[in-house]
C-alpha cells in the first residue's frame, strides 16, 4: 500500500521570514535611499503630452492647470512620471497587488456595508500586480512633497516619513505572525483612530465631519444639489464645466443611450443579490463629470437612478485606461480594465462599496462603477501641522501595509524590512531627494506653460 503523503502545508511564518531576511543580500536595504534620475529620463513635458493622449480635448488644460497649482498637486496628477522612474530603483523582488497611486490623498474614510466607517486606500485606478517598494515610495515620496508645501522643515518631513514607513514595517510584522484569516478580516476602524489623536482640536474636528458623514442622505444632501426635476424628469444639474450634458441634445440622448447599453454590462458584473438590489432602480440621467487630477480628461461621468420619485441613487462611473505599471510590472490579467481595478478593489480593501462593477461601452472603452459619495471623508493635508502630518503618514503606512498583506505574504515581506529601523531611514533619504525632483519637474512644467508649450486653464478657487 502507498503511503499517504503529508498535507502540503506552507513553510511556517519563521520559514518565510527567514526567506525574506536572505533577500537583502541581493537587494541590501541602504540600496532605497539612492535616487539619481537616468540621463535619458523623459522630460516632465513630454511624460505630460503622454498621460494626455486619448483625453477628453477641452478638458485636457483643465488638467495641466490643476497639476501646476504646486508641487503636490503635480505629483498627485504624475501617477506616470514616477512609475517610470520606479522601474529603474531596487526592488527585492517580492509581489503584492499594488494600488500604483498610494499618495496621502488617495486614504481616507468611508463606510462599509454594515455602515460602519473604516480608513483605507480609496482609489485605486493603477493597481496591478508590482513590487511592494514601488507603493511605499510613492506613499513615502508624497509625505515630503506634502510636507515641503506646507513649509515644514526637511528635518520635520524626515520625521513624517519615517513614521510613515516604520507604521508599515512594524505591521507588516505584526501581520506576519497573525492567521491567514485574521489579516483578511483586519480594518481600521475611524473610531479608534480618532480617540488616539493627542491634538484634541483635530479630533473635534474629524469627530464633527463623520457626524456630518453620517447625518447625509442621497435624498436630502445630494440630490437636491446635484440633481433637479425638469418637466416630470430627474435631470443631473449642469456645472460646467465641472459637471454637464452635451450642449448638442442629440448627443445628450445617444450618452443617455450609451449608458443604458453599459448599464445592462455593468449589472452582469455583480454578484446576484447586487444585482437584485439595483434592480429596483431605473437609470433616469447621465453627465459627464470632471473629478480629481490625474482623472481628468478620462471620461468619467456620473448616472442618476431612481427607484421612485423619492428614493435616487447616484452612481460613479470612470474610464479605466492601462495602469501606468504595466511598461514595467507587466500587463494586467484582464481584459477589461475596469475589471482590473475592482478586482484590486477587492483585494486590497478591507471593504468595498456594494455597487462596484465593471463594463465596457460602445466605443470600447473600459469604464469601472461605484456610489458617487457613501460617507467618505477625506483628508485636508494642506492644512495639517506638522505633528497631524506625522500622526496621519503613520496612519496611512498601516493602511497601506494591511492592503499588501492581504495579498502578498507578509512573513517574507517582514522578514526582509527587519526589526530596525534601516529601510525607514533610507527611504526618508529617497523621500526628500524625489520630493526635490518632484519640485524641479513642477518648475519644468510651468515654465513649458508659460513658453505656451501647454495649455493651462487655471479654475477659479
Amino acid at each position: 500500500m502507498t503511503a499517504r503523503r503529508p498535507p502540503p502545508f506552507r513553510p511556517s511564518p519563521e520559514e518565510l521570514y527567514e526567506q525574506g531576511k536572505k533577500l537583502r543580500d541581493r537587494c541590501p536595504r541602504k540600496s532605497h535611499a539612492d535616487w539619481k534620475p537616468d540621463p535619458h529620463r523623459r522630460s516632465p513635458l513630454q511624460l505630460q503630452q503622454q498621460s494626455n493622449r486619448g483625453r477628453i480635448p477641452h478638458l485636457v488644460p483643465i488638467r495641466n492647470g490643476r497639476m501646476l497649482k504646486s508641487p503636490f498637486t503635480f505629483y498627485r496628477g504624475a501617477a506616470l512620471n514616477m512609475a517610470v522612474d520606479l522601474a529603474r530603483t531596487p526592488a527585492s523582488g517580492l509581489r503584492v497587488q499594488a494600488c500604483g497611486d498610494a499618495h496621502l490623498l488617495n486614504f481616507g474614510a468611508f463606510a462599509t456595508p454594515e455602515r460602519n466607517v473604516i480608513f483605507d486606500i480609496n482609489d485605486l485606478d493603477e493597481t496591478l500586480p508590482a513590487p511592494w517598494e514601488w507603493d511605499v515610495k510613492r506613499l513615502a515620496a508624497s509625505v515630503a512633497v506634502a510636507c515641503r508645501s506646507n513649509g515644514f522643515s526637511d528635518d520635520k518631513a524626515r520625521d513624517s516619513v519615517r513614521a510613515c514607513v516604520g507604521s508599515y514595517r512594524e505591521h507588516m510584522l505584526a501581520f506576519s505572525g497573525m492567521r491567514v484569516l485574521d489579516v483578511w478580516y483586519a480594518r481600521i476602524d475611524l473610531a479608534e483612530l480618532i480617540q488616539g489623536l493627542d491634538d484634541r482640536a483635530a479630533q473635534r474636528r474629524i469627530e464633527k465631519r463623520l457626524a456630518d458623514a453620517r447625518e447625509r442622505s442621497v435624498v436630502e444632501h445630494d440630490f437636491p444639489k446635484l440633481a433637479a426635476i425638469k418637466g416630470e424628469r430627474p435631470v443631473i444639474k449642469d456645472n460646467p464645466p465641472l459637471v454637464y450634458h452635451p450642449q448638442d441634445h442629440a448627443e445628450t440622448e445617444k450618452i443617455l443611450d450609451h449608458a443604458h447599453a453599459a448599464f445592462a454590462a455593468y449589472r452582469e458584473s455583480l454578484e446576484e443579490d447586487r444585482r437584485v438590489l439595483l434592480d429596483r432602480f431605473a437609470v433616469a440621467d447621465a453627465a459627464i463629470k470632471v473629478v480629481g487630477v490625474g482623472s481628468v480628461g478620462l471620461l468619467c461621468g456620473v448616472i442618476l437612478l431612481m427607484a421612485c420619485p423619492t428614493d435616487p441613487l447616484f452612481l460613479q462611473v470612470k474610464e479605466a485606461r492601462a495602469s501606468v505599471l504595466e511598461s514595467a510590472a507587466g500587463n494586467s490579467a484582464y481584459r477589461n480594465h475596469g475589471q482590473r481595478v475592482v478586482c484590486g478593489y477587492r483585494l486590497m480593501q478591507a471593504a468595498s462599496d456594494i455597487f462596484l462593477g465593471w463594463t465596457e461601452g460602445r466605443a470600447g472603452r473600459h469604464f469601472y462603477v461605484r456610489q458617487l459619495r457613501d460617507m467618505k471623508i477625506s483628508p485636508y493635508v494642506e492644512l495639517f501641522s506638522a505633528e497631524l502630518m506625522t500622526r496621519y503618514a503613520a496612519i496611512c503606512g498601516r493602511a497601506l501595509a494591511r492592503a499588501h498583506a492581504r495579498s502578498g505574504e507578509p512573513a517574507r515581506i517582514a522578514g526582509y524590512l527587519g526589526r530596525s529601523d534601516a529601510f525607514d531611514a533610507a527611504i526618508a533619504g529617497f523621500a526628500i531627494a524625489y520630493a526635490e525632483q518632484t519640485e524641479r519637474d513642477h518648475a519644468a512644467l510651468q515654465k513649458a506653460a508659460r513658453a505656451g508649450r501647454l495649455e493651462v486653464v487655471v479654475e477659479s478657487d
